[in-house]
């Protein structure tokens, strides 16, 4: 394997709670029009071509002015501060998906890739609960929404790029400023997802 990665994701995204995309296949209109979400990635365990990507955290941010499936999307990525210049590279390659694996499923739909920045990125979970920061650019939070056992509930088989299996969760707080990317609301109506990945490519 040229590169190997995995660890926890959580992300926020405009729409309200249940997001239409993920039960559509993409296809749902997003209930604000448009969709905006940003997905923050801890890598626990991983490395491409020899360079060691553990512990590096990193967001994607992603804008579609329809339904998904539709393309155009603009996607920018933010990478912690304390990544090296090759890391930076690395996870550039495996997020956008031009060094193969999940990621490359969302290619076609990307219209312009907008960049990278690099800032303080901090991903904490804390049981059920996920808080992630990048600088001034991304500040989230989410809650799983749990069955009467305690429970996160889940969809499964979900075409989904970071996996198939996601934990719903409700947004507490979901604020994008980056990549001409805008959104700010903190009402807890709106849509999060969280779960384990493993790519490889």
């Amino acid at each position: 394997m040229a590169w190997q990665i995995s660890g926890q994701y959580m992300e926020t995204c405009n729409c309200t709670f249940l997001c239409p995309c993920i039960v559509t296949n993409l296809q749902g209109q997003p209930t604000e029009g448009d969709c905006k979400a940003a997905l923050a990635l801890h890598v626990e365990k991983g490395s491409k071509d020899g360079v060691p990507l553990d512990g590096i955290d990193f967001i994607a941010i992603l804008q579609s002015g329809g339904p998904m499936a539709a393309g155009g999307m603009t996607v920018g990525l933010i990478v912690d501060e304390a990544a090296s210049d090759a890391q930076v590279e690395a996870i550039t390659a495996i997020a956008s998906g031009a060094a193969g694996g999940p990621m490359a499923m969302m290619a076609p739909l990307v219209g312009r890739f907008a960049g990278v920045e690099r800032a303080k990125v901090s991903i904490v979970r804390d049981g059920e609960k996920w808080t992630a920061q990048a600088g001034d650019l991304v500040d989230q939070t989410c809650e799983g929404v749990l069955n009467m056992d305690g429970r996160p509930l889940v969809i499964d088989n979900a075409s989904h790029p970071v996996n198939s299996r996601l934990a719903l969760a409700r947004a507490g707080r979901s604020l994008f400023d980056a990549f001409g990317i805008q959104w700010r609301d903190d009402s807890g109506t709106r849509n999060g997802h969280y779960a384990p990945f493993s790519w490889s490519g």
